[in-house]
């Protein structure tokens, strides 16, 4: 299972902009107004599920672009062929078998470690991905600049794996099944997975987990079974044991959205279902962190104790591989963002001049929903990162705050906690046309608060007021505390018209690209209207998600060349 958290859910700008930790260059170079866009005036999110196809389309021109390409064979095959250009990058991609602690026997700390000691990620990794991922031992990717090296849980070996088990009183039975100290054998554990056409790596690691769970006496067996599916069930809880992967942001405090007992709700993140008073204190206390100092010492904290419950068995981190044909001007690449990001989407060209065809991008699983407060997957939010944006955003070479929305912010005390001002750029409109306004920030921090939406709550839920300036275009948000990430939560979080939002009498079941929706100039769309880059028009199951320019976005018209 495949889904982002804050990077998509949270920083829906930052979704394809950053892929990675910051390069050394010097701060303040990275400049927004160079870039004008988008250039082209379609773009079709195509959906190609199969690898081999999707190497096909690449190779002989009906793809733009290829993301997540991870199969060595493919990443030679497309770098031979002279028809598209490769970047590779390090990221903040974390792969992890979940195991939902509610229950037996997964309810048992001792036998989550013991199913750690038997995962050999070196050899998984190493014949899996022939050196185009790196084995993850931690809660957060080495490149973060809050990993902590020593809360690598326990070394590899069977054998001791069965003795921490023996020492603990675990027996097995004269068919080598294991079988708890209070004498309840453990039933078989199925771990469910993406089938192999979708995910063919995927489905080999639920399967050799499977076998390494037999190794210590545990029944298991890989479960492929359709995407969608898998993850309705992990929403609601009904699963033994899981397959994820995360792309993570820069902020540690997610391992508290992952692993706080309160977001144990059906749809959050805390899929394993932990529950530990310990934990909770920390990662609370992260969350709440003044400083970096003391978000440095609260993160390695959180990960050590996290080394020990093991809730989930970190398995790999991917490096990030995008193909982009080699028929495009104006890529955007670094040594740590791969070309698949939204600064090339802006500003990409056709080197032969034709303005008029479109971008084919490749999305290789159905979209789940479009509806933006529920959803979590990445191929959902690969459209849904073109649609909305947020305040602010990140330097894709030194990952600091840069303006978006927001032309300016400031953090400042207050009597209980710290106040958030934004102030938002002139001229902004959304997709449909109409001015975005304080007056739109307000109503979608209140919407999410007041509807208890779980994919953003953890961002508002200190929120104490808002006050909104129209005439200076200025937000004032009041905290109940003190944090360090508040200005990441609140300036990284989508937003949504106000006259949309006040038509939707149930957030849940919310679907907006089946609800028409009349522009200010009369054209008629859907009620998926953000102010990001692309706007929606139409979705196939099977086939594409149709985009066309938003041609009221903020970055058209500006310092850089016209737009063709």
């Amino acid at each position: 299972m495949k889904r982002l958290f804050k990077s998509c859910a949270v920083y829906p700008v930052l979704f394809l902009l950053i892929t990675a930790a910051a390069a050394p260059v010097r701060a303040g170079e990275f400049d927004i107004s160079k870039f004008e866009g988008p250039r082209m005036k379609e773009l079709y999110y195509v959906i190609i599920r199969d690898m081999d196809a999707q190497i096909l389309a690449m190779s002989t021109g009906k793809l733009d672009v290829l993301s997540d390409i991870y199969r060595p064979a493919d990443v030679e095959r497309l770098s031979n062929s002279g028809v598209a250009d490769l970047s590779i990058a390090s990221t903040f991609h974390g792969f992890f078998i979940t195991f939902n602690a509610r229950k037996f026997p997964w309810d048992q700390t001792v036998l989550r470690q013991a199913a750690s000691q038997v995962v050999d990620r070196r050899r998984w990794t190493r014949d899996l991905f022939s050196g185009y991922c790196e084995p993850l031992s931690g809660f957060l990717p080495a490149i973060s600049p809050y990993f902590e090296p020593e809360a690598r849980g326990l070394p590899y070996g069977v054998e001791s794996a069965r003795r921490r088990l023996s020492d603990a009183g675990w027996t097995w039975d004269l068919s080598g099944w294991l079988v708890a100290p209070d004498g309840r054998r453990a039933p078989e554990t199925k771990i469910l997975c993406p089938p192999s056409s979708i995910a063919s790596t995927t489905t080999e690691i639920a399967t050799l987990m499977a076998e390494a769970l037999m190794s210590i006496g545990v029944p298991a067996e890989a479960e492929p079974i359709d995407f969608q599916t898998l993850l309705a069930r992990v929403d609601v809880r009904d699963f033994d044991a899981c397959t994820n992967a995360w792309t993570m942001s820069r902020d540690p405090d997610v391992l508290y959205s992952f692993y706080h007992s309160s977001m144990d709700v059906e749809g959050g993140y805390n899929m394993s279902g932990i529950a530990d008073s310990e934990l909770d204190s920390v990662l609370r206390d992260l969350r709440y962190a003044r400083d970096e100092d003391s978000a440095r010492v609260l993160s390695s904290r959180a990960q050590m104790i996290l080394a020990d419950l093991m809730p989930v068995i970190p398995v790999y981190s991917r490096y990030s591989i995008s193909a982009m044909s080699n028929g495009w001007d104006g890529v955007f690449t670094t040594d740590r963002s791969t070309s698949d990001n939204l600064l090339t989407l802006i500003s990409m060209t056709p080197s032969d001049g034709d303005s008029d065809r479109p971008i084919y991008w490749n999305i290789p699983e159905e979209i789940r929903t479009l509806n933006p407060l529920v959803s979590s997957t990445a191929y959902d939010w690969t459209v849904l990162g073109t649609v909305y944006d947020s305040l602010i955003s990140v330097d894709p070479y030194t990952f600091e705050d840069i303006p978006w929305l927001a032309e300016s912010w400031d953090i400042r005390p207050g009597e209980t906690g710290s106040v958030l001002s934004f102030t938002l750029k002139p001229g902004l409109k959304w997709q449909d046309g109409r001015p975005l306004t304080v007056e739109d920030v307000g109503y979608s921090i209140k919407f999410i608060k007041d509807n208890d939406v779980p994919r953003f709550y953890d961002l508002v839920k200190d929120v104490q007021s808002v006050e909104t300036d129209a005439p200076s275009r200025t937000i004032r948000i009041t905290m109940a505390n003190t944090s360090y990430w508040h200005l990441h939560n609140i300036g990284g979080m989508l937003l949504l018209p106000k006259h949309i939002l006040e038509g939707v009498t149930d957030w849940r079941t919310w679907q907006p690209t089946n609800r028409p929706h009349e522009a200010l100039d009369g054209t008629v769309m859907t009620e998926l209207v953000g102010s990001g880059p692309f706007t929606f028009r139409e979705s196939r199951t099977g086939e594409y998600v149709h985009m066309t320019r938003n041609e009221h976005y903020m970055l058209l018209g500006g310092g850089g060349a016209s737009v063709r």
